[in-house]
This record gives structure tokens, C-alpha cells and sequence, in this order.
């Protein structure tokens, strides 16, 4: 990753679930099957220049597995 999450992430939401996510065949392909959600939310990240911001995250999960392919979206501050 070239971020790091500081502290918890916040107003998290499921965007989409199982067959609703573009992806879904990559990831039970890559990481196995389960129940798969898109899911996006806030949290303050320390970027790679060392900088604090808050951003937008989004992130595939399914139980068992845990958090994937965590990406920034967009930064707010």
C-alpha cells in the first residue's frame, strides 16, 4: 500500500454485494469465495510523502477473508 490508515475507519457503507460487483469474478478467482461487498468509508491516512489527510476509502471484504484491494478514492481535506 502506499497509505496508511491513522485511526479507525468511519461511516462505513456497502456500495454493492456479490453478483451487483464488477469484480466479483477476480475475486473469488484470487482470494476465494465468499460473500463479497464493495464497501466505501472515511479515515485519516498518512500518504507516502509522510503528509496526514483525510480520504474516501474503498475496499472489497467477505467474512473470513477480511479487507481487500483498499484504495483512496478522493482526499476531502
Amino acid at each position: 500500500m502506499y497509505f496508511e490508515i491513522i485511526n479507525k475507519i468511519e461511516n462505513a457503507e456497502t456500495i454493492a454485494i456479490g453478483g451487483n460487483i464488477q469484480d466479483i469474478m477476480r475475486l473469488r478467482k484470487q482470494y476465494g469465495i465468499g460473500r463479497w461487498r464493495k464497501m466505501k468509508g472515511v479515515a485519516n491516512v498518512r500518504l507516502q510523502s509522510g503528509s496526514i489527510r483525510k480520504a474516501e476509502l474503498h475496499w472489497y471484504e467477505a467474512h473470513g477473508i477480511g479487507k481487500r484491494k483498499m484504495k483512496i478514492k478522493r482526499l476531502l481535506d
